[in-house]
């Protein structure tokens, strides 16, 4: 029988250094393939998730698309309907159920609407107005109703619409008629409503545009740009020029007074200036230069 020779102890290290070699390699290729798996799991989330990002996407721009396309045809189909005639006025179209909301606490005689928007308000018993510049893309009707925060995302059909609708400040009175009446209409980035209105940062644009014809329900109105100048909404509680607030002036020395504050404000002097007794018109949209920026174009009526 041959006797076996013991294994030398630099052997035994050798075999041990092998074992724990393949026991760690062993342990790596576990690791890489947990890993890989967990990274395939990663990756097919990922692409589940661009695809349903993607179907939202295309959702949303479709959504905003038929938006855009439904409030420009309601507007166009507005524009149609101005200047034709009903041949009945408001209140025999109406009766009892005619709005109220251009009355005033005093006077609840309501003069009859021009007949080029009789059928316009017969469809719609929110319009108050229409508004246009010449060569720009502003030529929409005008809402008025109690509550300034409703055609902030509302069309003129009372439909949800983030394009909103121009609306007239509900403290405004076309009837007896305000000092100033303030119209309001999103910047939209689309150029709808008062997205443009900013074109008038530049006294080009304005030399070419100086002109705004506003008509109420009730009467027909051209105005000349006086002033052009930005600002903000402040707080209830700041000392300052606001001029949202200037609806009414009761006094010579309050309106020189706003006069002066908006005089101040202008980005530049179109050398047109108003007196006591004179009919204003403002509108206002927002202007992301500052916080609750807004940027506004005064008006005065010349006929």
């Amino acid at each position: 029988m041959v006797e076996r020779k013991p294994i030398n102890d630099r052997q035994k290290r050798i075999n041990e250094r092998e074992a724990q070699k393949a026991a760690y390699e062993a342990q790596v290729q576990a690791y890489v393939q947990e890993e890989l798996k967990k990274r395939e799991k990663r990756r097919r989330a990922i692409i589940a998730l661009c695809g349903i990002l993607g179907a939202a996407c295309l959702l949303y721009v479709g959504f905003y698309g038929y938006e855009d396309y439904r409030t420009r045809r309601s507007y166009e189909e507005m524009a149609g309907l101005k200047g034709e005639e009903t041949g009945q006025s408001i209140n025999q179209a109406f009766g009892n159920d005619a709005p109220t909301i251009n009355y005033t606490k005093d006077d609840k005689t309501v003069p009859e609407v021009l007949d080029e928007y009789k059928k316009l308000y017969n469809t719609n018993k929110k319009l108050i107005g229409w508004l246009k510049i010449d060569d720009t893309n502003i030529n929409y009707p005008v809402m008025q109703t109690n509550n300034n925060e409703y055609y902030l995302n509302h069309n003129m059909n009372q439909e949800k619409d983030r394009n909103g609708a121009l609306f007239l400040d509900k403290d405004c009175d076309v009837i007896n008629r305000s000092t100033n009446l303030i119209i309001y209409g999103h910047h939209m980035k689309s150029g709808r409503m008062f997205g443009n209105l900013d074109d008038y940062e530049s006294k080009e644009y304005y030399k070419k545009h100086p002109i705004i014809e506003f008509d109420t329900i009730y009467e027909k109105g051209t105005y000349e740009i006086m002033y052009v100048f930005r600002s903000r909404v402040y707080k209830e509680g700041d000392v300052v020029f606001k001029y949202y607030q200037f609806i009414d002036c009761y006094s010579e020395q309050e309106f020189e007074s706003n006069m002066q504050e908006m005089e101040s404000l202008s980005l530049y002097d179109t050398g047109v200036k108003a007196e006591y007794g004179d009919r204003l018109l403002t509108l206002s949209t927002c202007d992301n230069t500052v916080d609750d920026g807004r940027f506004v174009v005064v008006a005065k009526k010349i006929k």
